[in-house]
């Protein structure tokens, strides 16, 4: 005898990517998290039953919310103390203000962590054998530290410089203490170990201000609130629809996450 059941309308690829994601992981950043274990989130337990599948959401066509908990602020490198430290340096160099949030908001300390742990941090494509030859101020890094060394060994002096002098950690000291320490390594006022106090300040300023608008994917400018100051776009797909136009256009900030696609 002939089945009589009908097989179910073909969906489209769009919808059935989506309910993919949907119950096989949570996308962050554009990688699927989850997998088999997210097949596993929906099951009871009780009686070997599991949950009805709540239906998939409608497409909107705009780019989705970012997570209440923001898993891309996670430590990578810093131990706590330097992380604590790298947190209230950067807030200090660049301050919330009537103008929008400071460093510690924007996640600044987060950016510089995870650069540090990254190739950039190793100078995975520098050459960095010995012997060493003093260089000109022009050529650039030419330290024979690794940026990680150098990060991690200012931090650690900003907390050893500030507990001598003032009797406090780094984080622990008043902002206009904080200001007269970081003065004293952009003078060379205090001794490291092998490397100018006033080259780790010039690096880490130039990492903090990096962290304040570079695209969210790499860990700071959170939200994209560095990028809304300065009612940059972030990276937009296409302006062929505001090109031509006279006035000045203020869009909302897309990164780079934004256009990831996966399948």
């Amino acid at each position: 005898m002939a089945d009589s059941k009908k097989e179910p309308p073909h969906q489209p690829r769009d919808e059935s990517r989506r309910k993919f994601l949907k119950y096989s992981g949570t996308a962050i950043g554009g990688v699927v998290v989850g997998g088999v274990i997210g097949g596993l989130i929906g099951a009871n337990g009780k009686n070997g039953k599991t949950e009805e599948t709540p239906p998939a959401q409608p497409d909107t066509g705009k780019p989705a919310q970012a997570a209440e908990r923001d898993f891309n602020q996670a430590l990578m490198f810093f131990n706590q103390d330097q992380f604590l430290a790298a947190e209230a340096a950067a807030e200090r160099i660049y301050p919330k203000d009537d103008s929008g949030p400071g460093a510690k908001e924007l996640g600044v300390a987060f950016f510089i962590d995870h650069q540090m742990a990254s190739s950039y941090g190793l100078n995975g494509r520098e050459y960095m054998s010995p012997p060493f030859y003093k260089s000109e101020a022009t050529q650039g890094y030419q330290l024979s530290f690794k940026r990680r060394e150098l990060i991690a060994l200012g931090l650690d002096a900003l907390n050893t410089y500030s507990n001598d002098k003032l009797q406090k950690a780094f984080p622990d000291l008043a902002p206009e203490d904080q200001d007269k320490v970081l003065g004293d390594f952009e003078k060379d006022a205090v001794n490291l170990k092998g490397v100018p106090a006033s080259t780790f300040f010039s690096y880490f300023l130039n990492l903090t201000i990096e962290g304040v608008y570079a695209d969210p994917l790499y860990g700071g400018n959170k939200n994209m609130g560095g990028w809304r100051m300065r009612n940059f776009p972030g990276n937009q797909m296409s302006y062929t629809n505001d090109i031509e136009k006279d006035e000045f256009v203020k869009m909302e900030p897309l990164s780079l996450s934004d256009h990831l696609e996966i399948g």
